[in-house]
């Protein structure tokens, strides 16, 4: 895996059949999609993958097979983010084994936590797992907001970059400036929207939702934003808010972007559109308004 990791990582959605088991085929499906469609990696369960509510069985079965499909053509990310330490660190070291690239992991998710005890949790994941790992900061799930103080240690600890989806816009700038001197330390945007800004200002790429469905499209994005072609970032960032207009708000349900983004793939005949307890497959007039978006969007 080279450094700075960098480009578009989408965050894979999990093909299931039912809550305990992987849609294999539609798995393969996916991943030869976006493989074709030139992403430069890939990040499974984290939560568009649904990870939380997922057994350990089946995460491990799902971190067994992508590794095995992607075949070390392009990293492979795996979120560990847990309640337990525990539970982090098997899943690091069975991903570890099986051939993934890194790990990303986000503050445990139940109980508030404070910065220091965040440092002190970086320090003791580091020291017992063998993979390299980002951090990942998502404080509409976890309940903390993770400082650059705090990004500052978890890189002395080893962190090789952060995914950012606090959708603050001041606090990834601030990021990009406070490690624009790392030049192995990734700054990803996990806001869509930002990419081009990210990009622009010195960032390295995005983990982007709608890369599942249409992986061509946020590459070239990337591409546009790389090259400080204002013009295509446009055009390309235009399709991007036509997505957020449509299939990321048919449903008012607060993961309505995930389960659009499944219902989607399931239109494209792609994999499954079933989604582990507590979310719920998108109801049929839902999805017959999502069909007709995929129509519109092919015609731009």
């Amino acid at each position: 895996m080279q450094l700075p990791l960098k480009g578009i990582i989408p965050p894979v959605i999990t093909p299931l059949n039912n809550y305990n088991e992987i849609d294999h085929r539609g798995l393969q499906n996916l991943i030869e999609h976006l493989i074709n469609g030139g992403v430069h990696g890939l990040f499974i369960l984290g939560t568009n993958g649904e990870a939380p509510s997922l057994s350990y069985k089946v995460r491990k079965e799902l971190v067994k097979s992508v590794c095995k499909i992607v075949d070390h053509q392009i990293p492979v990310l795996v979120g560990i983010s847990d309640t337990s330490i525990e539970g982090s660190v098997d899943i690091a070291e069975y991903s570890w084994k099986k051939g993934a690239d890194a790990v990303v992991v986000a503050p445990p998710y139940y109980y508030p936590v404070d910065q220091e005890e965040m440092v002190e949790y970086f320090n003791v994941l580091s020291s017992l797992i063998s993979i390299p790992f980002l951090v990942y900061n998502m404080p509409s799930h976890t309940k903390i907001h993770l400082s650059i103080d705090t990004v500052k240690r978890a890189k002395e600890l080893g962190a090789l970059g952060i995914k950012d989806s606090s959708g603050d816009m001041f606090h990834l700038y601030s990021l990009i400036e406070e490690f624009k001197s790392s030049s192995e330390f990734s700054i990803i945007t996990g806001t869509e929207l930002f990419l081009p800004d990210a990009v622009m200002h010195g960032g390295h790429g995005a983990i982007a939702g709608g890369a599942n469905m249409f992986p061509q499209l946020f590459v070239k994005l990337y591409e546009a934003s790389v090259n400080q072609n204002s013009n295509s970032v446009q055009q390309l960032r235009k399709k991007v808010i036509f997505l957020y207009n449509t299939i990321y708000s048919v449903s008012k349900h607060p993961s309505r972007i995930t389960l659009g983004i499944k219902c989607a793939l399931s239109i494209m005949n792609i994999c499954n559109d079933y989604a582990a307890p507590p979310l719920s497959r998108l109801k049929a007039a839902e999805r017959e308004q999502i069909e007709k978006f995929l129509l519109e969007m092919k015609r731009k």
